[in-house]
């Protein structure tokens, strides 16, 4: 009972992926990254195999099922139940572990989160003592591990069956089973199956010379009809839009980070165009994948093709990130294991990621490999930097070409001088109050103009170190942090404003060398809250300065008031006071500040020069910018993280790759090179034994349903053995011999004999499965399919090709709490193809959610396919659904005969005419709904019902 409340636990978490594991969804994923190395570093050395105090063991999940002396230590979601969560986090006074030292917060956290979602725990079996393993574990020798080698197939007795290659592997192998291959599916199932698996749209005009007029729609296709057709879509943009589908699940690809504080990726969508790009060109998937590691090093012919190289790289920076992890170096680590982690599953099929904290558990990776390749990525940068309280990603700009480079560049560069004069008369600007303030002797608060709250009125949290040390100062004197119990200290500053109105905020300080770089200072105003940053320190000024935090509307009455914090301060943290300046013209009860001759004339100057960067800004080219990252300016080895713990290191690893995949000679990292390059080289040589096999596996898949290794993304011992083992081989050969060619690939697969069979098969009684492929496989059409096709039945669909496709993204201000607004409010009204459709973290389009888009966090090929209630419920309840019936309803009511509108009806949806029945069905249902009196709208939306019950149907939903 306890193990099937936790998986059931664990499949409610794969549906609501905001809870507790936002940055990880996956159970297992999470256990292994965040619970394992907390036990084994905080837990099993006195609850493991060499020793269980208490009789408990937690180094297994049956341990703590079991528990110990005093019972079970878990009951899987719930943690006031739970002896474990009481004993370490010290409730109990009598029982504390462990028994040293609380565990660190982020700690308690992660095991809260664990325990509260049903405590998923994938390790089955209890270890034996040290140094012996207790589950088979596969070795270099492993099919997966050898290189593919071509082999003929064996001999058919139907010779007369095959088309190509594939069809005599397949027909072989159902012959020695003594099975028989189905008959060749009709026109109207072929054209339908190839439209939808090769462009992700109903079947349109291109189809229509598939089918002759001396021909029926149940004759068998002719087959240079059948290529002509296949050759015009690969040909079309559609094709592009289809397939980039698939690659951006195996590449995870997300327009949010979706950890912590979801930060939109404005110049995602980039990535995707570089995608529709590629596949529309027919660039090598080998290219591809290279591109995609290390396009920033790679040789460009001219500007296109090195914008194309760098926008490419957006694959490593689009992870799910938490840009907020103060920990700076586990932040690092974090993002280079999902570097690992996603190019081990997106191209290897590998699950590299679990020998971070320990040797693969199954398959023959060692720690040291997984450090040989993580010096390669902490030898990239992805990060602008490892300072920032919010970290950020690298933006890069992309070149012009020619002329419209040069023009770039020198507005860029008049731009420049223009920010740079700016920035000097700012500095004037804001040090003419200050110098003169400074001469004087004393200062109280009436000596200021507007509103003034000194230091000795504020609310304060902590201990404030009141100092005269360096004057003037404004009222009895500062105060200073001392540069001690950082996040521990706050002041509050509360004004009592005379009026309703802007104001900007200035704060009253005493500068120096010694004092903090980076300092929060929160503002509570009218329309929210804001945190921004400011510096203190100065080389050689010392005393009283003033910074602006900016302008914000304050009510008279309100929660008006701000707060300055030492957070994740470096050095002195000094307040005197917080001015509140009126920015309203009309405030005669505030004194407003005197300005002087010298302001006045550097402020004319400043308007001045603000007009003419603005213009200039938005006058000629604009230099577009893509996510990126770059070489490291100095590449080093990484070393083991014992237990995956950044601070707990072992040896230094030179920079390398996994040993068993790596077959004869391999490309040389340089000591001023991240590897990168070499990575990909490496990846796709002819001698690698996953790259190639797990691309066309997953091309299998796409086409036929299901792999020829089932579990698509893992070719390691846990996964399934391939069903046709030579077939396999032969087409990654193949595809290697013909260029990593994706259309040859697709064109060979969709043009079998194989792929023409009907899926009305018989079911053999030794294959329910249908591995042996006697029948084709009936598919279920994926989320972007199901909302396409009623978009095509509408006449709705927004055909523009490629671009941007969310019109809110811009660059935010990644420590701005509303940048979120824009994920959790977005409307997802857009008509464009799904592939267009904005791919945020934590909120996707409803109808993804229902239909099983694939899981936005990780990368995969292999969606889940559910037939669930809530599916039917979204076709049947949803707005935009009715709204798009309604419109189809719009181009089939006005048909001359309502049989003729039900047979229109029925070729937009099923494509394909209404038998009578159907027709007689329909008939009735229209005309119990529709009256004499019946009104426009009336009659559209008994249509737009009929259209909706079509869309409800296996049909509509299913190709054949």
């Amino acid at each position: 009972m306890l193990k099937t409340a936790s998986r059931l636990t664990c499949w409610i978490l794969h549906l609501v992926p905001a809870v507790g594991m936002a940055a990880v969804v996956e159970p297992t994923e999470f256990f292994e990254k965040r619970i394992r190395p907390l036990l084994l570093e905080h837990c099993t050395e006195c609850h493991g195999a060499d020793k269980q105090k208490g009789s408990l063991r937690l180094d297994h999940r049956g341990g703590w099922e079991i528990g110990g002396d005093s019972g079970p230590s878990i009951v899987p979601g719930k943690i006031e139940d739970s002896l474990l969560w009481k004993v370490v986090s010290y409730e109990d006074r009598d029982l504390k572990m462990p028994p040293k030292k609380k565990l660190p917060a982020a700690a308690l956290e992660d095991l809260k989160t664990w325990i509260a979602n049903g405590a998923h725990d994938p390790r089955d079996d209890a270890p034996s003592v040290k140094g012996s393993h207790s589950s088979p574990k596969a070795d270099g020798s492993f099919w997966s591990f050898q290189p593919p080698t071509a082999k003929l197939p064996a001999p058919v007795k139907k010779t007369d069956w095959a088309y190509n290659a594939i069809d005599h592997f397949i027909l072989s192998k159902l012959e020695s089973e003594g099975a028989k291959p189905a008959p060749e599916a009709d026109v109207s199932t072929l054209t339908r199956r190839l439209s939808f698996d090769l462009t992700g749209l109903p079947p349109g005009k291109d189809a229509s010379n598939i089918s002759k007029a001396d021909q029926t729609v149940t004759d068998p296709v002719k087959l240079e009809e059948l290529e002509e057709l296949v050759d015009t879509m690969l040909a079309t943009p559609a094709f592009a839009e289809r397939w980039a589908s698939h690659f951006m699940d195996i590449t995870r690809f997300a327009e949010s980070s979706g950890g912590g504080r979801s930060l939109p990726f404005k110049d995602a969508w980039r990535f995707r165009d570089y995608l529709l790009e590629a596949i529309q060109s027919n660039v090598p998937v080998d290219r591809m994948i290279t591109q995609m590691i290390a396009g920033d090093l790679m040789p460009a012919k001219n500007a296109a093709e090195r914008s194309m190289n760098l926008t490419a790289t957006g694959f490593l920076a689009l992870g799910p990130t938490n840009y907020e992890e103060q920990d700076k170096q586990m932040l690092r680590m974090d993002i280079v294991d999902e570097q690992l982690d996603t190019i081990g599953k997106s191209f290897m099929g590998m699950t590299i990621g679990c020998a971070r904290c320990h040797d693969h558990k199954f398959d023959p990776i060692p720690t040291r490999d997984y450090y040989a390749m993580a010096g390669i990525l902490r030898s990239t940068r992805t990060l602008k930097n490892y300072t920032d309280n919010v970290a950020h990603w690298i933006d890069t700009p992309l070149p012009y070409e020619g002329e419209e480079e040069i023009k770039m560049q020198e507005k860029e560069k008049a731009m420049a001088r223009l920010t740079d004069e700016i920035a000097s008369l700012k500095n004037d600007l804001g040090d003419i109050g200050g110098a003169a303030l400074r001469k004087r002797a004393t200062l109280s608060i009436d000596d200021l103009p507007g509103v003034v709250v000194d230091d000795s009125a504020a609310q304060k949290v902590g201990y404030w170190k009141e100092s005269k040390m360096y004057p003037p100062f404004i009222g009895q004197g500062y105060v200073s942090d001392y540069n001690e119990a950082k996040g521990e200290k706050t002041l509050t500053f509360t004004p009592k404003l005379p009026q309703a109105g802007r104001y900007e905020v200035r704060l009253a300080f005493s500068a120096g060398p010694g004092r903090a770089l980076r300092i929060p200072a929160t503002i509570f105003h009218a329309d929210g809250e804001e945190l921004v940053y400011f510096k203190q320190s100065t080389e050689g000024l010392k005393g009283l300065q003033f910074v602006s935090l900016g302008t914000f509307r304050f009510e008279k009455t309100g929660q008006n008031f701000v707060m300055i914090s030492n957070a994740g301060s470096e050095g002195y943290v000094t307040v005197d006071a917080v001015q509140f300046l009126p920015t309203d013209m009309e405030m005669p009860e505030v004194q407003k500040p005197v300005v002087s001759e010298e302001e006045t004339q550097i402020q004319t100057r400043l308007a001045a020069l603000s007009k003419q960067l603005r213009l200039l800004q938005r006058d000629g080219p604009i230099r577009q910018e893509a996510m990126t990252v770059a070489e490291d300016e100095k590449p080093e080895d990484a070393r083991i993280h014992v237990r995956g713990n950044i601070r707990n290191l072992g040896a230094t690893v030179p920079r390398g790759f996994i040993q068993v995949a790596t077959k004869g000679e391999v490309p040389e990292i340089h000591a001023n090179q991240s590897g990168r390059l070499q990575l990909a080289q490496w990846m796709t040589g002819r001698n690698h034994p996953l790259t190639a096999r797990v691309f066309v596996n997953r091309v299998w898949h796409w086409i036929f349903g299901t792999g020829i290794v089932r579990s698509t993304d893992n070719f390691g011992i846990t996964g399934e053995l391939p069903s046709h083992p030579e077939l396999l081989d032969y087409l990654a050969v193949k595809f290697m011999e013909d260029g990593w060619s994706l259309k040859r690939l697709v064109k060979e697969m969709v043009m079998s004999r194989t792929y023409r069979m009907s899926s009305e098969g018989t079911i053999a009684e030794n294959d329910p499965d249908n591995r042996l492929l006697a029948r084709m496989n009936r598919k279920r059409l994926d989320a972007e399919c199901i909302r396409d096709a009623m978009l095509i039945a509408a006449d709705s669909v927004d055909a523009r090709w490629a671009g941007p496709n969310i019109g809110d993204a811009k660059a935010v201000d990644s420590n701005d709490t509303k940048v979120q607004n824009m994920e959790y409010s977005y409307p997802f009204n857009d008509s464009r193809r799904s592939v267009y459709t904005a791919a945020f973290r934590n909120v996707r389009h409803p109808l993804f959610e229902v239909f099983d888009f694939a899981d936005i966090n990780q990368p995969i090929s292999q969606r889940t396919t559910s037939t669930v209630a809530t599916q039917a419920l979204y076709l049947m309840n949803n707005p935009q659904v009715i709204e798009l019936a309604r419109a189809t309803a719009q181009k089939v009511m006005t048909a001359d005969t309502m049989e003729q509108g039900i047979h229109q009806a029925y070729q937009r949806s099923l494509n394909r005419n209404a038998s009578q029945e159907e027709v007689k069905i329909a008939e009735d249902f229209l005309d119990a709904s529709i009256s004499g009196n019946s009104t426009e709208d009336e009659t559209r939306d008994a249509w737009a019902r009929l259209i909706q019950t079509l869309w409800a149907t296996p049909e509509f939903r299913f190709v054949k």
